[in-house]
């Protein structure tokens, strides 16, 4: 009889992606409590060649308990909760779902700059609180035309400057190296901001981007200028953030990330040219179905399964 290799499970999955998971995989879950960690990884971690994870803390010291491991499939498109390096170094592949979940991050992102160029939130509640009987909502302002700059451009930022491009925004990028597509490049963030009325961060959390749209970033981009997020809260330095938006040296921002999630400063709460959403980027039934499917996968294809 052929042993079937040896998965880690380190995070809460559906059903239904768990039962993919065991239907051609062995599995052993990860433990909260510590004791039991040293346990699990006493018995079954010589053995275990596969890693599935979610938002779990994945470091060297539990890497380094598993001799036999090959694979660390992520669920989600973040990495910054794996210690990437180490993996590296180790030889251990690591994959994650952002081309599955590009196209959908994309579609919020879309909604983001309408909902803030357009002040969605502030004219529903013109509607509903009767005063268009008293008066009309002021213009607004259009992506048509309008220079938008985009921080990041790997499946999510590529998805999003296609349908931004559609809507006849102009489109321009910084990232750590130029792309091979047709559109403006930018060697700094700050240089993308000075050039663009609107700014989208979508690049990945990791040392180099913590804090990467901070003060200069956001006084570039001007009074008149949007923000954007929808990769990690912690690439924006929030507090420069509230100071411009409450100082009036930035028209909006339309947030679905944040520092210190799920909690929001009331400043960025009640802020009315600001859009919230819960970090939903790729919430929805279809596309995280399609995103443990595709981590399963990952890990079958890499073990041989």
């Amino acid at each position: 009889m052929t042993t079937r290799p040896l998965v880690l499970k380190a995070a809460k999955l559906p059903d239904e992606i768990a039962s993919a998971l065991s239907a051609s995989l062995d599995v052993v879950a990860l433990p909260e409590d510590d004791a039991e960690i040293a346990a699990m990884l006493d018995t079954y971690g010589p053995r275990i060649r596969g890693l599935a994870v979610r938002k779990r803390q994945i470091r060297a010291d539990l890497l380094d308990r598993l001799p036999s491991l090959e694979i660390v499939a992520s669920y989600s498109a973040g990495l910054e909760n794996i210690d990437t390096d180490h993996c590296r170094e180790s030889g251990i592949t690591v994959t994650n779902t952002s081309h599955i979940l590009a196209e959908e991050v994309a579609n919020l992102t879309v909604m983001h700059c309408l909902a803030v160029t357009r002040q969605l939130v502030r004219a529903h509640e013109f509607v509903r609180s009767e005063a268009w009987t008293r008066g009309q909502f002021p213009l607004t302002h259009s992506l048509s035309g309008m220079e938008v700059g985009i921080i990041g451009l790997g499946h999510i930022g590529q998805a999003i400057a296609r349908r931004l491009e559609v809507m006849g925004a102009r489109v321009s990028y910084y990232g750590p190296r130029k792309k091979p597509v047709e559109l403006p490049y930018f060697d700094s963030p700050e240089a993308l901001a000075e050039a663009t009325q609107m700014l989208v961060a979508s690049c990945p959390l990791s040392d180099a981007t913590r804090g990467l749209v901070g003060r200069e970033v956001i006084a570039a981009l001007g009074p008149e200028g949007y923000l954007v997020n929808i990769s990690r809260g912690p690439i924006v330095d929030e507090s420069a953030l509230i100071e411009a938006l409450g100082a009036g040296r930035l028209a909006g921002a339309a947030l679905d990330v944040f520092e210190n999630e799920p909690h929001v400063p009331e400043a960025l709460r009640t802020h009315p040219a600001v859009i919230l959403t819960p970090h939903i980027g790729s919430g929805t039934e279809e596309t995280r179905r399609q995103m443990g499917l595709s981590m399963v996968q990952s890990l079958k294809d890499a073990l041989g399964a």
